[in-house]
C-alpha cells in the first residue's frame, strides 16, 4: 500500500487572503518555513538536497503546495538567492559615489554569506548544462543588476557620467572584479577593495573636476585596483 501524501499544514501557501486583509499570515510563515528549509539544506548539503521532499519533510509544508508554487525545485534555490539579494539591498540616495559603494557593499555581503555564495556557485556551474539553471542564472542577473542599472541610467542624466556610457559594460566593470575575485580566486572582498573599484571607476568615466560625494576625482594611478 502507498504512503499517504505528507498532511497539509494549517495555512498552507495556497490559502486565499482575506478580503481587505493583504496576505494570509499562515501562507506567509509557510513560504518562510519552506524557504528556511531550502536555505539550510543548500548551506548543508549542497543544491542538489534542496528537493520537493527534503524541504517538505523539513519545513512541515506540504508537497503538493511546494509543487504548486515552486513547481521545479531550482525555484527555491532562486527564491532563497533573491531573498537575500533584496535583504542586501540599500536605499538609494541620489548621490553617485556614495550608492554606488552601497551596492557593491551590499554584493560584498553577498559574496560572504553562507547562503548566497553556495547558491550562486550553483547556479553558475549548473547553467552550462541545465537550461533550467540557466534561466535562473539569467533571471539571477537582472535582478542583481537592477539597482545598478538606475544609479548609472540616473547619474548619465545629470551629466555625472559620459552620455554615451555602456550601461551593461558599467556594471560588469563595477560588479566584476568582485565576483572574480570571491567566486574565482577564492579571495575575501575587504570594503576598501570595494571602495577602491568606485573610485577607479568613477576616474575612468565622470568628467573631470566632478565630486560624488566622497571627494574630487582622483586621477586612477592615484589609487591603483590592485589585489
Amino acid at each position: 500500500m502507498s504512503a499517504s501524501p505528507a498532511p497539509e499544514p494549517t495555512g498552507a501557501l495556497d490559502a486565499p487572503d482575506a478580503p481587505g486583509r493583504g496576505p494570509d499570515p499562515r501562507a506567509e510563515r509557510s513560504r518562510a518555513a519552506a524557504l528556511a528549509a531550502a536555505r539550510d539544506l543548500l548551506v548543508e548539503q549542497g543544491w542538489s538536497a534542496v528537493t520537493h521532499v527534503a524541504v517538505a519533510a523539513r519545513s512541515g509544508v506540504g508537497r503538493s503546495t511546494l509543487y504548486r508554487h515552486w513547481p521545479d525545485a531550482s525555484g527555491l534555490v532562486r527564491d532563497v538567492i533573491a531573498q537575500r539579494i533584496s535583504t542586501a539591498r540599500a536605499p538609494l540616495t541620489g548621490v553617485l559615489r556614495e550608492d554606488l559603494v552601497h551596492q557593491l557593499d551590499g554584493l560584498r555581503h553577498l559574496l560572504h554569506d553562507p547562503v548566497s555564495d553556495r547558491g550562486l556557485r550553483a547556479v553558475i556551474e549548473r547553467a552550462g548544462v541545465d537550461p533550467v539553471f540557466a534561466r535562473l542564472k539569467e533571471d539571477l542577473y537582472r535582478h542583481g543588476s537592477q539597482d545598478f542599472r538606475t544609479i548609472l541610467e540616473a547619474a548619465r542624466t545629470r551629466g555625472e557620467l559620459a552620455p554615451d556610457l555602456d550601461v551593461d559594460l558599467a556594471v560588469d566593470q563595477l560588479a566584476g572584479p568582485l565576483m572574480y575575485r570571491r567566486l574565482l580566486a577564492g579571495r575575501p572582498v575587504t570594503e576598501e577593495y570595494a571602495r577602491r573599484v568606485v573610485d577607479d571607476f568613477l576616474a575612468a568615466h565622470a568628467p573631470r573636476g566632478t565630486v560624488h560625494g566622497g571627494g574630487r576625482d582622483t586621477p586612477a594611478d592615484e589609487h591603483p585596483l590592485v589585489p
